[in-house]
């Protein structure tokens, strides 16, 4: 018989402050000592804090002038993607070689689909020996949360940390949530948080009881979504891991071209596109690599090796630095081209150690914009024009 959506069991995997774990690994005099992970000028953001920061009030993505105003003993570093992500890679590999299929939602978390497994090896026991298995061969402390579904599983790992397991048993998930602060639920951040309080809504179980109508009029379809989750429901599937390797986009003109101007405002409006991919994704780019075809057909290249990022504004100046230094021969332009590779799993926040809460924050504002209206919603002044003479076309490359 086949399972249905409520025969599922779903693993959640999450490795315990990545950042830190790692630093510590490189570095065991960090162990124990409150740590900061980010940009070390005031105006810069925290990426990840240890647990003995966590106690002053630090958090990721806050501003590092206030991390320090409450906790200013803390030591600060910067981040090292390079280091972070090859121990994702190890864990992932390790994930890979034992799991039936697995979903990699982060470079720190994972979902894993051990539906049927009961009848033959026991999820939890299996799931339990895999957790030490990563442990035993990683160093790395993970918290493990197994359920029916991810949304349960997710909060069920956060309950369990740092370094723990927890299990919820089937029929059980409502009672789990019930007493929970509604912050517990993930997708409600902090303003769905405050609309709900006014609502006088604090705990899951008032979430559960409001009638779903009302819900849908506050918040339209995501009133549903919320309405579900606190009921512990979630349909949504593992999908199956496959690391992509790259993304580009390149266009030819209509009529070749010399006007420079054009040229970058086009550039421009490509890379904005491709990081906004990047980030909608949560992935990361090492590699920016830049391509134009001239009108006889010679075509040329050049790429540079950069510090993992997603922002437009980082991955424009490159792109236009590489463009400055293929740009030689000033002839007409047939085609040009924009590629990012070598990316990772990570969040937009983690990328910009060096960036301002401003930039930030703006950064985020753009893409909530761009999410609900498209991503031609909003662009740059100078890419407009850019943006209605070409048609851009994505060509996704995996490997």
């Amino acid at each position: 018989m086949a399972l249905t959506i409520h025969d599922r069991t779903i693993l959640h995997m999450d490795l315990d402050a990545f950042f830190v774990s790692v630093e510590i690994l490189r570095d065991n005099r960090l162990a124990g000592i409150p740590l900061i992970i980010g940009g070390k000028s005031d105006r810069g953001v925290v990426a990840a804090c240890s647990y003995e920061a966590r106690r002053f009030g630090v958090h990721s993505a806050m501003p590092m002038k206030l991390a320090l105003q409450l906790c200013p003993d803390a030591q600060v570093i910067s981040g090292d993607m390079e280091a972070y992500t090859r121990f994702s890679t190890m864990v992932t590999e390790i994930i890979d070689s034992e799991a039936p299929m697995f979903e990699k939602s982060s470079i720190d978390e994972f979902y894993l689909d051990l539906s049927g497994m009961d009848k033959y090896f026991g999820s939890h026991k299996w799931a339990i020996k895999l957790r030490q298995k990563i442990m035993d061969e990683t160093h790395l402390p993970i918290s493990m949360g197994l359920s029916v579904n991810k949304l349960v599983s997710k909060v069920a790992t956060n309950e369990a940390k740092p370094n723990g397991q927890r299990q919820i048993p089937r029929g059980t998930e409502e009672d789990f949530l019930a007493p929970m602060h509604i912050r517990k639920i993930p997708m409600i951040g902090k303003k769905t948080a405050e609309f709900l309080y006014e609502m006088g809504i604090i705990q899951v179980k008032t979430l559960r009881e409001m009638p779903v109508e009302m819900l849908e009029a506050a918040f339209g379809k995501n009133g549903r979504v919320l309405w579900n989750r606190a009921h512990g429901r979630d349909e949504s599937p593992v999908v199956p891991y496959h690391e992509r390797k790259s993304i580009s986009t390149e266009t030819t003109f209509e009529s070749d071209t010399i006007d420079v101007l054009m040229i970058r405002s086009i550039l421009t409006a490509m890379v904005e596109k491709l990081a906004f991919k990047l980030r909608s994704e949560q992935k990361l780019t090492s590699c920016i690599s830049v391509k134009i075809r001239y009108s006889d057909f010679e075509t040329v290249s050049k790429q540079i090796h950069i510090p993992y990022t997603s922002s437009d504004k980082n991955l424009i100046a490159h792109a236009m630095e590489l463009f400055e230094k293929l740009y030689t021969r000033r002839v007409l332009i047939r085609l040009v081209g924009i590629r990012l590779s070598k990316l990772v799993h990570g969040s937009y926040q983690i990328s910009l150690f060096d960036d301002t809460e401003e930039e930030i924050n703006l950064f985020e504002a753009m893409d909530h914009i761009k999410h609900k209206y498209g991503p031609a919603s909003l662009m740059r002044a100078s890419t407009l024009t850019a943006g209605n003479r070409v048609r851009y076309d994505y060509k996704v490359f995996s490997g």
